[in-house]
């Protein structure tokens, strides 16, 4: 047998709100599905990883990057579509994944990217009204996988909160889509098995691995969301309270307590009044605000709170 050679590929988590919602820069995938901006690092042609994603998710997108970060590599063996590459090579495909937030949400000038919500592929994942509506049927499967083992259960109940006592951590997005793709409820599980999809899967489908890059980005985010002032690189240059708010609610999947959230937000000092009203709420004038003076990139620099409703 062949040595098998390696093929590096570049994923692109691109974050932007529209609309009040957290959205995803998303393409189409070979099997028509959406699918992160993807790219091959070529060696010989590209000097560095973070170029040759810059070059390709503008190239496939029509949208520049601004700061990128890097999420995760993503190498395990079986990784479906895109495959081994056909012919006696056949490469292992290894993912760099990057995460990049903007405030730039512009229509993409591409025809085939598009602005899609990131709820709409992890729908469990809302609790902004409480449990979404598909989490009993998702549970239901759960146990019936499980069907009985101590430790699978502990870990359902762990992950969605599904006994008493057990409070919902927002930042586990990676975890909880992975228990489902292990228990066969999500169409990629099936899919890589080649078999048919699971009735009612909840969450559109991605490409490849796509929707585990996808949430590993969204819980890299939500994690950063209490240590690192991430949030800004998601709005305007000014801001209502409400705003940033909605934003973080759009973002965490959590309602956020009104007055808790605001005393936070003026305990941590990192925002300031610019003296000017917004008129855009549709009612009483709302005063905007926009980031204080600092660098927001240093150690010094907090997190906003996420003072949950319970």
């Amino acid at each position: 047998m062949g040595e098998q050679g390696v093929r590096i590929g570049l994923s692109a988590v691109v974050i932007a709100l529209r609309d009040g919602k957290a959205c995803v820069l998303t393409t189409t995938g070979d099997d028509g599905s959406a699918a992160l901006p993807f790219g091959s690092f070529d060696p010989a042609r590209d000097r560095t990883f973070e170029l040759a994603l810059r070059a390709f998710v503008t190239a496939q997108t029509g949208f520049r990057l601004g700061f990128v970060e890097q999420l995760y590599t993503f190498g395990d063996l079986g990784r479906a579509s895109p495959r081994a590459t056909p012919g006696p090579e056949h490469h292992r495909e290894v993912s760099v994944g990057y995460l990049a937030l903007t405030d730039a949400a512009d229509d993409p000038s591409l025809a085939e990217a598009r602005w899609t919500p990131v709820l709409d592929f992890f729908p469990w994942e809302d609790r902004r009204e409480g449990a979404a509506a598909c989490l009993a049927a998702l549970l239901d499967g759960l146990r019936a996988w499980a069907d009985g083992d101590a430790r699978r259960i502990a870990r359902i109940d762990a992950l969605f909160a599904a006994a008493p006592g057990q409070r919902w951590n927002e930042g586990q997005v990676l975890e909880r889509y992975e228990l489902l793709y292990e228990a066969g409820l999500v169409a990629e599980a099936a899919r890589d098995q080649d078999k048919a999809p699971p009735p009612h899967a909840p969450g559109l489908p991605m490409a490849s691995d796509h929707r585990r890059i996808l949430a590993t980005g969204l819980g890299r985010l939500r994690s950063k969301l209490k240590y690192r002032p991430v949030l800004f690189d998601l709005m305007p240059e000014t801001f209502t309270l409400s705003g940033l708010q909605a934003a973080a609610e759009a973002v965490a999947g959590l309602s956020l307590h009104k007055q808790n959230f605001r005393r936070g937000v003026e305990r941590t000092g990192l925002v300031e009044a610019t003296g000017r009203l917004s008129a855009a709420t549709g009612g009483r004038p709302a005063e905007l605000f926009r980031v204080a003076a600092g660098d927001l990139s240093t150690g010094e620099a907090l997190g906003l709170p996420l003072p949950a409703l319970r």
